[in-house]
């Protein structure tokens, strides 16, 4: 017993000092303004080491400010970057432009740079673990000061650091600047260009010598895995050798998500963000419920109800909208109050902290994508039949499967009145065909090659009462004759064998977590 609290008592002094020692690096706090900054030296060193980018990347030149034209200013924004205990880890700040004041076809034309989906991502997830890949990440330091930009621009000098010299002039910049409007095409533009080089492309398979390498970009988080580590190991030292880089090693905390890899598995979940909003809505102390909403709740308008505070409900709505990144056991719940955030009432706000004592109950739920897995895509969907109190329209709900991994989900109202329960399910079909042939395309890049997608319904015959269906919805006839969809007859008596089989990774990861 001696020996164990021995044991205790050094586990806990070794992590004060790493604590202690960390905390003499970085500043705990966030500055308000660049003056408070300016009063502590982690944060000025910080500061420092965002101009040495600058320079190191020429970024821009001290320039004479030229006649009739206003310079955009800048401004200075401070963010402490923790890991996934919580701890600060780094004090990052960036030096923005203050993108507002740019004027279209003077500072900038176009500004569409595309991203990577979470449902790509989360394929990803599944399609590594599957193939038993393990799944590497890096970071590009100041990857937005990478990007070269064809407009002339002209930014003020960073507030704190004018030059003493020259306090009057202006930099002129020849690579984009944090808060322009074009910085992320900027960016992308030239990192495709490096890719593409390489022979990759954003989201790519690269096949070599029986090797495959995958490669997933979110703006300037990479994430990258391999059947071979040699190739994997190639790719990071060609990134390191253009660009900035931190390698971070394997893919454990990418866009708030927690990602733990392992040989039977992937568990994907958002244990440490459902503490944070839990903590931030002061809803750390509530009662924990089993269920994310009553199943006799029916939110209408409630126009008779007390108002509560905007501001407030559209935060914890926003808030619980990311959490379905990973919590598609409260989608419905979460997509049925965004519908009050116009006028939200105590009956919005109460269902709203029902979610939230739910996820007291439920804070460590995730997915779990199992190794080993076939990847088959299938697609199932479902409808109500005018279960919105207000306008009387359906609500579609669908998911989509990448063997036994859940990879896509949603719940939305419909946008017109179902006339039947037939056209409302043919809707929600529809859409989960729409989903269906975007995750095949992407698959397609992934070097897989999907036959015809099994899409279960209720009602596959196409008779007489679908004829006055919006024509958009028909796309849905037109790729099940083109063999991109096989619909499959679903009996009644079979909706529970579906759901039970949807449901039975949850059960799974339950077993995983006692």
């Amino acid at each position: 017993m001696i020996g164990d609290i021995h044991q205790r008592v050094t586990c806990s002094t070794v992590a004060s000092l790493a604590f202690f020692s960390h905390a003499a690096y970085v500043a705990t706090f966030e500055p308000r303004d660049v003056s408070y900054a300016l009063s502590d030296p982690n944060w000025v060193n910080a500061m420092h080491e965002e101009l040495e980018n600058f320079e190191r990347n020429h970024v821009c030149d001290l320039v004479e400010p030229p006649p009739n034209y206003r310079p955009i200013g800048t401004k200075w924004v401070f963010k402490n970057k923790q890991g996934e205990n919580g701890m600060v880890v780094r004090n990052k700040e960036r030096l923005v432009a203050q993108g507002f004041c740019q004027k279209e076809r003077i500072d900038y034309e176009e500004t569409f740079a595309p991203v990577a989906h979470l449902e790509a991502i989360r394929i990803l997830l599944a399609f590594a673990a599957s193939k038993g890949f393990k799944l590497q990440q890096m970071d590009v330091k100041s990857a937005f000061l990478n990007g070269f930009i064809e407009e002339e621009v002209y930014v003020r000098q960073p507030p704190g650091f004018e030059s003493a010299r020259f306090p009057d002039r202006v930099y002129k910049l020849r690579k984009a600047l944090y808060g322009l409007k074009q910085a992320l095409r900027a960016w992308y533009a030239r990192l495709k260009s490096f890719l593409l080089k390489s022979g990759r492309q954003d989201i790519v398979l690269l096949s070599h010598g029986g090797d495959t390498l995958i490669v997933q970009i979110y703006v300037d988080d990479i994430i990258f895995g391999g059947s071979s580590h040699a190739l994997v190991s190639s790719f990071a030292e060609q990134m390191s050798r253009e660009f900035e880089m931190s390698l971070m090693g394997e893919l454990q905390f990418f866009l708030k998500l927690q990602i733990k890899q392992g040989p039977e598995g992937t568990f994907v979940h958002q244990a440490k963000y459902t503490r944070d909003i839990l903590k931030k809505f002061d809803m750390g102390d509530s009662k924990p419920m089993t269920t994310p909403m009553s199943t006799n709740t029916a939110l209408d308008a409630d126009e008779d109800g007390e108002a509560v505070d905007q501001k407030e409900f559209r935060g914890m709505i926003g808030t619980l909208l990311y959490l379905t990144a990973t919590r598609p056991d409260i989608q419905f719940a979460v997509c049925l109050c965004t519908r009050y955030q116009a006028s939200p009432r105590t009956s919005h706000h109460q269902a709203v902290k029902r979610i939230f004592r739910y996820l007291k109950f439920t804070p460590e739920l995730g997915l779990w994508y199992c190794s080993g897995s076939s990847l088959s895509l299938r697609g199932f969907s479902d409808a109500d039949h005018a279960g919105c109190r207000i306008d009387l329209k359906s609500t579609s709900g669908t998911c989509q499967l990448l063997g036994t991994s859940l990879v896509s989900w949603s719940s939305r109202k419909q946008a017109s009145v179902a006339l039947s329960t037939t056209e409302a399910e043919y809707v929600a079909a529809a859409s989960c065909c729409s989903q269906l042939l975007w995750m095949k395309a992407t698959l397609s890049d992934f070097g897989l090659r999907i036959g015809r997608i099994p899409l279960p319904t209720k009602n596959p015959i196409l008779h007489s009462r679908t004829k006055h269906i919006d024509v958009r919805f028909h796309f849905l006839r037109g790729h099940y004759e083109k063999g991109d969809i096989d619909l499959v007859h679903v009996k009644g008596v079979d909706n529970a064998l579906i759901k039970g089989e949807i449901e039975s990774q949850w059960t799974g990861l339950i077993a995983l977590l006692v």
